[in-house]
C-alpha cells in the first residue's frame, strides 16, 4: 500500500524529483520517515486543491495529514514517558528484586 501511494506521488510530479525524494525516504528496511510521510500527503493536498479536485478527495487527504500528525505526537509522547521512566529509574537506584516485580 504504501509503494502505492509512493508510486502515485512519482507520477503527480512526472518522475522528477518525487521518485528521488521517495527513494531518500526509504530507508534499508523500506520504512518512511513520519515526517517525510507528512510532507508528502501535504504536497499532496497542494496539487488538488490547485487541480480542483471533488472535496471528498482534499478531506480524505487532509484526514491523512491528521492521521500522520497524531502519529508523530503519540511517538513522541511514548519517548517522553520512556526518558522520564529511565531518569527516575536511575536516580532510586530500585532494587533487582523490586525490579523483578513490577515487571510481572
Amino acid at each position: 500500500m504504501l509503494k502505492q501511494k509512493l508510486e502515485f506521488l512519482q507520477k503527480l510530479d512526472n518522475g522528477k524529483s518525487a521518485s528521488t525524494d521517495a527513494e531518500d525516504a526509504l530507508s534499508e528496511r523500506n520504512t518512511i520517515s513520519h515526517s517525510a510521510a507528512l510532507q508528502s500527503a501535504e504536497t499532496l493536498l497542494d496539487y488538488i486543491r490547485q487541480r480542483g479536485f471533488d472535496y471528498g478527495d482534499i478531506t480524505a487527504v487532509r484526514r491523512i495529514c491528521v492521521d500522520i500528525r497524531q502519529e508523530m505526537n503519540k511517538q513522541q509522547k511514548q519517548r517522553r514517558i520512556s526518558r522520564f521512566f529511565k531518569a527516575v529509574k536511575v536516580k532510586r537506584k530500585i532494587p533487582s528484586l523490586m525490579l523483578y516485580s513490577m515487571q510481572m
